[in-house]
Order: C-alpha cells, then structure tokens, then sequence
C-alpha cells in the first residue's frame, strides 16, 4: 500500500467516528472552521503511525444542493511511519459538514453521482503554464485542461481523439496537459512521461499526442527499455540521463503538484475553463454551436 493509500485509509477511518465527538455544538464562521481543524488533527493524530500533523483548511464551499451543507477542502501536510522509517505526506482531502455532522462521502440520489465528484478547488490561473499549453494560445476563448496516464486505458481513447478535436480550433482552445502517471497501476508510465517531458524540453513536437501510441507493457519497470520503445516511436533519442536531467524532474514535480492541489486521482480528468467537466465533452458544444 502506498503512503497516500496509508494516510486514505486512516482518514477514512477517522472520518467515520463523529464530529459532535469535539465537544459542545458548533457556532458559526470562524468558530465552526476552527472545531473542525481541531477534531481533525486530535483524531488523525492519535494514530501512531503519524508522527507530525498540520491541518489547515483550503476552502470552504458551500453547497447549493443539499441545502445546509458545506464542502471543506482541507490540507494535511505531516509525517507518516512506513516500512521502517520516517516520510513527508501531503494530501488534500474533502470532507462535507453540517453542524456538528461531517462525513467524506455525500451522494446525490436524484443525479445517480457522488457530490465528491463535482467539488474541487478553484484552478488557479498560475497553474496555466506555458509549459503545460501544447495547443492554442494562451488567449483563446477557452481553457481546456487535461491530467492524464499515457497507459490508462480510458485515456488511451479518450486524448488521442480530444487532442484531434481542441487542436482544430486553436484561437478557441488553449489545451494545457499535465502529465499524471498513476504509479501503482502503470509503473511504466512514470518513465514513459518524463521522457516525453525530455523530448518537448528537446523541441520534438506533437510529443504528447504521439506518446499514446507507444506500446510498452505497463508493469515495465527497466527504463532503457522503455526508453527505448519511446525513441523508435517518436524518433528521438532521449537519453537516461536526459530523464532525469533537473529541468525534467521539475516540471514532472510540477504537473504532480498541481495534480494534487486539484485533488485530481484518476485519469482523465478534465477542467473546463477552470471548472471540472465530469463529462468530459463540454468542448463540444462549443464546436457543435460553430
């Protein structure tokens, strides 16, 4: 299990023991913010395993359905036990209150979908990179912004035929990728991606759209390997050295911070000029009203 998936599972944990647990009822504004600080840190940090804990609220959103209830993105930033030592973990997590009620789940019957799904944090226009554009300009019309896994089957049909699409109308969409391998399930793509990183650092073009039709077996873990069937497909010559060259590392770093400040954890995930497209097809009806 990984550390995320360590920290996941004692929030889960935690979050089903009850808020009213902190004492007498909650008032309003600060007050209320500040309770729920505070029951977070007291309960996540009896467990041993955590050895340091900030707690800090992101944002506070309130819900237009179900009235009286409101969505807290919060920050956890602390230090975890695992395998035998000390490591950094930082996470965001959202969690759903009403008085003295919290839980971090919330479904919505009626929509058949999980409230969790349709709240994320604001996407901030720093996170508008020009190293993440790939097409358009930055003062098209629309932003389109997509995290993706080069290896995540959705993904592999889904890009390819978006990117075809968005790029068609460039002063309409400015496209910005950021590259989100999911580890755990595709331990090939984190290689994979930073050398699609190297190549656009390098000037090769159309890196991204390319880079989902390179066919390595996901559970790869020799890099050379994988290395090299990214150069035969793209004609490049990235080297091992060039993956891990400083300017990779950061931007690779980049796209995983920005991932997680978004709380995004599946691929793909889609924004839409700033808001999540759960739907991922909101461009189309902009082209379909052309």
């Amino acid at each position: 299990m990984s550390l995320m998936s360590k920290l996941s599972a004692i929030l889960i944990s935690v979050s089903l023991l009850g808020f009213s647990a902190c004492a007498e009822p909650a008032k309003a504004g600060v007050d209320a913010d500040a309770k729920l600080v505070a029951f977070l840190k007291d309960m996540i940090g009896r467990n041993p395993n955590i050895t340091s804990l900030e707690v800090s609220i992101v944002n506070k959103i309130p819900l237009d359905e179900p009235k009286g209830w409101d969505a807290y993105i919060i920050m956890l930033d602390g230090m975890i036990k695992a395998q035998g030592e000390e490591r950094p973990v930082k996470q965001q997590q959202i969690y759903f209150v009403n008085g003295d009620i919290m839980t971090p789940e919330l479904h919505n019957i009626r929509l058949k979908r999980r409230v969790n799904e349709m709240v994320s944090p604001p996407f901030e226009s720093s996170f508008y990179s020009r190293e993440n554009l790939i097409y358009g300009i930055p003062a098209a019309k629309h932003k389109v912004a997509i995290f993706s896994d080069p290896l995540c089957p959705f993904c592999r049909r889904y890009v390819p035929q978006a990117l075809e699409e968005l790029k068609a109308h460039p002063e309409t969409f400015a496209v910005y990728y950021y590259h989100l391998p999911l580890a755990a399930l595709h331990p090939a793509a984190v290689a994979l991606t930073k050398a699609a990183i190297a190549a656009e650092q390098h000037g090769a073009k159309d890196v991204v759209a390319k880079l989902y039709t390179v066919q390595i077996n996901p559970a790869e873990s020799d890099e050379q390997k994988i290395l090299d069937a990214f150069n035969a497909t793209l004609g490049t010559k990235i080297t091992k050295e060039q993956l891990h060259a400083k300017s990779v590392e950061a931007q690779f770093a980049h796209d995983q911070d920005v991932a997680m400040k978004m709380m995004v954890s599946g691929t793909p995930t889609v924004f839409f000029d700033g808001d999540k497209d759960p739907s991922k097809t909101k461009y189309k009806e902009v082209v379909g009203k052309k």
